[in-house]
């Protein structure tokens, strides 16, 4: 787990914030000073909280839960398309859909409504559909697909939330609040702090800035998913051993016992000479 340099940081653009008449005071001890009407973000801080952030997105990735992705504005829909999908984590690149979290599972009924149509066309049914009904159906499985396709696998509701510009995705993180689900964000300087569990102050406008957070995160992630797999190939090994000798347990115990009982006679002996006498 590679954390960004802080040249790497500046070379992004990380440090660019909002102009200073356009700040939230919430975001202050994440800004370095001001320079022709800009914030400017401290980068030290910026590394250290991409650090905190990554552990705990490793750790969430490594128990098996899902993080969902959540970013809206033209700028991060191919990063977060790119790498949420190469680790296999659940993604919104299209409009939040109200009530996704709340009312998860109107939202699942969506999803199946996608996989029914697919059974259809797979079975024939579709087949025997007027010309009108087919094209009604495939205009609403491309929608469907849109919006919700990128959530296809996510069976129940994930177990922390990754936002870029909280702002704009406030929706997002109010529904996360509402539910106790962790959120982890890239925060401007225009944006309020206090809803975001794990805070990473950096700029959120700029396309090579999310790209180099999000790429120390799913990094990280990728790491916790693999040693979950080797674990998991660990235990399974152990376990067809186990199966394959059944009886070595067994036997280790009775090897055991035989080498107690070897141990304890030559001290009853003498006392068995004595009662004899």
């Amino acid at each position: 787990m590679a954390t960004p340099t802080f040249e790497q940081l500046l070379e992004a653009g990380c440090h660019f914030g909002h102009l200073k008449r356009k700040w939230n005071p919430a975001m202050e001890p994440y800004i370095f000073m001001e320079r022709n009407g800009i914030h400017i973000i401290d980068l030290y801080k910026t590394a250290a909280k991409i650090d905190e952030a990554a552990a705990a997105l490793k750790q969430i990735a490594k128990s098996g839960k899902k993080v969902l992705f959540v970013a809206t504005k033209k700028q991060a829909k191919e990063a977060i398309a790119e790498k949420a999908g190469a680790i296999g984590m659940p993604y919104v690149i299209e409009r939040w859909p109200g009530g996704m979290l709340t009312n998860f599972p109107t939202i699942r009924k969506a999803v199946k409504k996608m996989t029914t149509i697919d059974k259809m066309e797979k079975d024939g049914t579709f087949d025997n559909l007027s010309k009108r009904e087919k094209l009604q159906i495939t205009r609403q499985r491309a929608k469907l697909e849109k919006n919700l396709g990128s959530i296809a696998d996510l069976g129940r509701l994930p177990s922390a939330l990754f936002v870029v510009d909280v702002m704009k995705e406030h929706i997002a993180v109010a529904e996360a609040n509402r539910l106790g689900i962790p959120v982890f964000a890239m925060v401007d300087t225009n944006s309020d702090p206090s809803n975001v569990d794990y805070v990473i102050p950096a700029n959120d406008d700029a396309s090579r800035s999310i790209e180099i957070v999000l790429d120390a995160l799913c990094s990280a992630m990728a790491e916790g998913l693999q040693e979950r797999s080797v674990e998991k190939a660990d235990a399974d090994e152990k376990e067809e051993n186990a199966e394959a000798n059944p009886g070595k347990r067994r036997r280790v115990r009775r090897n055991n016992n035989s080498k107690e009982a070897a141990a304890e006679t030559p001290a009853e002996a003498p006392a068995a000479e004595e009662a004899a006498e």
